[in-house]
């Protein structure tokens, strides 16, 4: 079986996502597959090696791997992609994957956009009772066209001190702490550089803790783990440097938080339903948790957070990989029995 494993891609996190595709392939079982790396270029364009290839449909509900610049078709077997942000994490390569046909690894088209889009999520977090820090939703049309109005609606709805960010996109590019009136300005303008949907959402003065999950319809949550780092907030900095941050898993928290942080992810997770894996962050102040985002992609290395969450309860990183290659082929099975 032939499983093609795509990374990179057109998003401010194409090198993080290299990473943790290359951690993938590595990680897959060479006995039982032939893994195809794919590379997407940072303006879209897919390789396997230095050769130009797509991904197409054919009869029978089979994907072939077309090289573009002729010879013969390969067939996949499964997707798994491992791309982060815009154009790979927010349901455009799963909505390609279900237009071929194809199994793929993780959530699916609506989930994957949901979990993308913070502005969304927040929306249906608050619709299922599940707790959010003060949040408020911005265009950049309403900021261009009445800033004074937008300042006001912060002071009164959320705020200071507060977070600026971009609605649909990770590893905190974008992001900026907003002290003060005075910052919201530039702020906004960095988030809408990179989109024209913001948040701006009250500081959580507290803890950083997150769960990692593993399933379908029944995800399995980690322990809850803690985000330890010296850096003012968990900015890129903090999460990519050498030595940035450090994990402790399980989080030094009361039994009954742990208990309640894992209940939550799982209710974030079934509330936009998600499947294969995802990772829950939340603020924790006292014992009051918040959640955060949900992430449908997360970071994918043998040492990134997810993976070091799973460990937590005694998975070892090629376990974790073929689990989600078993859950892929799994949901496919289960889709077809219903009619589109």
């Amino acid at each position: 079986m032939r499983i093609a494993v795509l990374g990179g891609g057109r998003s401010s996190e194409h090198d993080v996502s290299l990473a943790s595709a290359a951690s993938v392939a590595t990680a897959v079982d060479q006995d039982r597959y032939e893994v195809l790396e794919i590379t997407i270029s940072r303006d879209g364009a897919w390789t396997l090696g230095d050769e130009p290839v797509a991904l197409v449909p054919a009869a029978g509900d089979q994907a072939w791997l077309m090289p573009l610049g002729g010879g013969a078709p390969t067939e996949i077997d499964l997707v798994f992609p491992v791309l982060h942000g815009p154009w790979g994490e927010d349901g455009t390569v799963q909505g390609l994957c279900e237009t071929v046909g194809v199994p793929y690894v993780g959530a699916d088209v609506a989930a994957s956009a949901t979990g993308m889009d913070k502005a969304l999520f927040h929306v249906l977090a608050v619709a299922a009772g599940i707790p959010r820090v003060e949040t408020l939703i911005l265009t950049h049309r309403e900021w261009l066209d009445d800033a004074a109005g937008v300042r006001e609606r912060v002071a009164r709805e959320i705020g200071y001190p507060a977070f600026a960010k971009p609605a649909r996109l990770g590893s905190s590019f974008g992001i900026s702490p907003v002290p003060d009136e005075a910052a919201l300005g530039p702020a906004l303008q960095l988030a809408f550089a990179h989109d024209d949907k913001a948040l701006v959402e009250r500081r959580a003065m507290g803890r950083e803790v997150e769960v990692g999950l593993l399933g379908n319809d029944d995800p399995h949550a980690s322990p809850l783990g803690e985000i330890i780092h010296e850096n003012d907030w968990y900015d890129h900095d903090a999460k990519y440097r050498e030595g940035g941050m450090s994990l402790a898993v399980p989080a030094d928290v009361p039994p009954h938080v742990q208990d309640h942080a894992r209940e939550l992810a799982v209710r974030a997770w079934k509330a936009i339903g998600c499947s294969g894996l995802a990772r829950v962050d939340f603020f924790l102040e006292g014992e009051d948790l918040y959640v955060s985002e949900i992430n449908t992609i997360p970071g994918f290395t043998s040492t990134s957070v997810w993976g070091r969450l799973m460990a937590g309860d005694g998975f070892t990183y090629p376990e974790l990989v073929q689990r989600l290659i078993d859950l892929a082929f799994e949901r496919h099975e289960a889709r077809r029995a219903y009619r589109g």
